[in-house]
């Protein structure tokens, strides 16, 4: 088995970056993505991904108590904005283009403390009966 490890940015231009890939891993990205542009980052996984391209997801849940406490939008101590995550909010971003294999929150030890985190497992979605699904 042969494992070819890619860097990128996802939102931007990846026509450098030649091939498909059959797994793409997203670990504590999607919270640094807002909504706005989701779908573009969306469009560029289901480009790279092949026809049965699997991807991980895992982003902070909008139920972690740090970064600030409550709510969607938050300030780190580092002055990065995040936006927090609810696992029904990325089953309806994801859905539109992947089959959903599995969602939870879990819990990721993190430096100082755990985080609560949205675990998304994927698949990219195939043709179906000759007719090519739209994305």
């Amino acid at each position: 088995m042969r494992c070819n490890i890619v860097r990128a940015d996802l939102l931007e231009d990846l026509y450098e970056k030649t091939g498909s890939f059959d797994f793409a891993l997203g670990w504590e990205v999607l919270h640094h993505i807002f909504p706005p542009v989701r779908a573009k980052y969306l469009n560029k996984l289901d480009r790279i991904l092949n026809r049965d391209g699997r991807y991980l997801s895992l982003c902070f849940s909008e139920q972690d108590p740090g970064f600030g406490g409550r709510g969607r939008i938050r300030k780190t101590s580092l002055g990065t904005i995040l936006h927090m995550s609810s696992e029904s909010e990325l089953e309806q971003l994801f859905t539109s283009r992947f089959h959903l294999h599995e969602l939870k929150t879990v819990s990721i030890a993190g430096k100082n403390y755990s985080h609560l985190s949205v675990f998304a497992f994927l698949e990219k979605r195939r043709e179906k009966q000759g007719i090519k699904q739209r994305y």
